[in-house]
């Protein structure tokens, strides 16, 4: 008797365990299925380590999960992901979403970012099952979209480098360097010689020193260059002016001259002019009385006795 109530109260127990276990979880469901959500979709053409369920995060605050994960219908090349945020979190049109990876352990999630207060909340458009979220590539994801790219420059840039490193430039690069070694010996040799060119090359610019601070001192010195070229300037000056007034006192005489010039270009030269043609006239009978002399010298003594015809 005492053993079937030993047992009695076993079974007892463990069945008040079992309810209160099963309500338990009734309830943890319960307060699960309270929880309201709303559902966006977000296009990538990538979702590697992306599955269903798995967290979405706001800024880095968990908001909800993925709720479904499918090719898209009308463009094979994107893959539409359903997710399932909750309803008090404010959806923006200027969220973004993007696929972050876990190097470690391969696992993704989503993360939207931005959002602003201001913004105008993100509704479904016509044709649209559910608003539309847009996409972005993280950091990671652009690295790897710009792998093939990158590695195939670099083997650009390695076969370049093959062509640069040929024979032919390597020889040259090696007498390059031996020229180089050449000339340090010789520099090294000559050591003497370049410190004596930069002693003398220090005692000239000493010497150049003093001697522009000679010029400036005989420039600022009484009587120095200074004063001779302000004496100089001032003598120049003068000349200068003396010049304009012998302009001056040449243009008064010319004006007083003009009158008189005017009557002996205007009469003189005319009795000139006329002289000049009397005289060629008085020469032109000379010679024709000197022609008269040679041809008959009698004439002038006896005159012309030559006779003209006299009619009968």
């Amino acid at each position: 008797m005492e053993t079937r109530a030993h047992y009695v109260a076993v079974g007892a127990f463990v069945l008040v365990l079992t309810f209160l276990a099963f309500g338990t979880v009734l309830w943890l469901a319960g307060t699960q299925f309270t929880v309201e959500y709303t559902r966006y979709d977000i296009y990538f053409s990538s979702v590697t380590g992306l599955s269903k369920g798995a967290r979405v995060d706001y800024n880095g605050v968990p908001v909800g999960q993925v709720a479904a994960i499918e090719l898209d219908s009308k463009n094979v090349e994107q893959i539409r992901v359903t997710i399932e945020v909750e309803r008090t979190v404010a959806i923006k049109k200027d969220v973004r979403a993007e696929i972050q990876t876990n190097i470690l352990s391969g696992v993704s999630n989503i993360l939207l970012t931005r959002g602003n207060q201001e913004a105008e909340a993100l509704k479904a458009q016509p044709g649209e099952r559910y608003p539309v979220i847009r996409a972005r590539r993280s950091t990671l994801a652009s690295i790897a979209a710009r792998g093939p790219q990158l590695l195939e420059k670099l083997d650009d840039i390695l076969a370049h480098l093959d062509d640069l490193l040929n024979d032919q430039n390597r020889q040259a690069l090696a007498d390059t360097l031996q020229n180089v070694r050449r000339l340090s010996s010789d520099l090294a040799d000559h050591t003497k010689v370049l410190g004596d060119a930069l002693t003398n090359a220090e005692t000239a610019l000493a010497t150049l020193n003093k001697l522009l601070a000679d010029v400036d001192q005989s420039y600022v010195q009484p009587n120095g260059l200074k004063e001779q070229l302000t004496t100089s300037l001032t003598d120049f000056d003068q000349l200068v002016k003396g010049l304009g007034s012998t302009n001056r006192d040449v243009q008064q005489t010319l004006q007083e001259a003009r009158p008189g010039i005017r009557n002996f270009s205007s009469r003189t030269l005319a009795d000139v002019g006329s002289l000049v043609g009397e005289t060629r006239q008085l020469i032109s009978g000379l010679t024709r009385l000197g022609s008269a002399l040679e041809r008959d010298p009698t004439r002038l003594l006896f005159g012309d006795r030559r006779e003209g015809y006299r009619p009968q």
